[in-house]
């Protein structure tokens, strides 16, 4: 990635993926990335947060599942090393509990008797840490948390889109669906409306081949701003390299995606 003055678009340096962009993905973009279970997303985000720390840019990774020390464990699984863009103040690895988020956003809107506002930065965004690039992993936990206040979570997630936008903040936000919603499958949205609001989705499938194999696959499904390759292509996650994918070509054979 670079954070040229001027510069419009970015690259996430994982191999093989930023070959489906014409230029790449446009500063200030927010972008979801969804998947099945077991399909990578959490391994794709550490990925590109890594490569953003190696070209300089601030980045938060909010993870509202896994600890810090366990992400710190899988980015060392790869061959990187986060403890020194952590020393620089590059990196910041943060775990977040949902449900004080949930609470803060209703203490918030009690305070402003219900208008549709609330101040993201002290809900969810660190004040000592300014990030040009934010992963939030997952909007599926944020989700669970405002469980039967619907409502309230379209109106947070409409404010932290806003704030993202406004501080030209780079986002991937990671939601997790049982299907891919695009292929036939149905997938309701509980409210949030995230697709609607994203500049961006990339897909992550899991592949079953009719001879039993599995695999994985990648697709962009939409990029505001940007000409992408549309198309499914190949990709696979190897030790000591992380996310890798197969761009040149496209998915081919008897299977089937989930």
């Amino acid at each position: 990635m670079n954070k040229e003055k001027g510069e419009k678009k970015i690259k996430t340096g994982i191999p093989g993926f930023d070959d489906l962009f014409e230029e790449g993905i446009p500063q200030g973009a927010s972008v979801l990335i969804e998947g099945g279970p077991g399909s990578g997303k959490t391994t794709f985000c550490l990925q590109l947060a890594y490569n953003a720390c190696k070209s300089g840019l601030r980045t938060l990774y909010m993870s509202f599942e896994e600890p810090e020390y366990r992400l710190e464990s899988h980015m060392k699984g790869y061959g990187w090393e986060p403890e020194k863009y952590e020393k620089e103040g590059l990196l910041l690895l943060k775990r977040f509990n949902a449900l004080d988020i949930a609470r803060s956003v209703e203490a918030l809107l009690s305070e402003a008797k219900r208008e549709l506002l609330i101040d993201i930065q002290p809900v969810l965004i660190p004040e000592d840490f300014k990030p040009d690039l934010v992963c939030i992993d997952s909007l599926s936990a944020i989700s669970s948390a405002f469980s039967g206040e619907e409502s309230r979570f379209r109106i947070y997630m409409e404010q932290l889109f806003r704030y993202l936008e406004a501080h030209n903040i780079n986002s991937f936000l990671v939601r997790e669906v049982a299907n891919p919603t695009h292929v036939g499958a149905v997938y309701v949205e509980t409210g949030e409306a995230v697709s609607f609001l994203s500049d961006g989705i990339i897909t992550l499938y899991n592949v079953i081949y009719s001879d039993g194999r599995r695999g994985r696959a990648i697709e962009i499904l939409k990029m505001r701003g940007e000409d992408v390759k549309r198309k499914i292509v190949a990709a696979e996650i190897l030790k000591n390299k992380g996310f890798v994918v197969y761009s040149s070509g496209q998915l081919t054979g008897d299977y089937r995606l989930t």
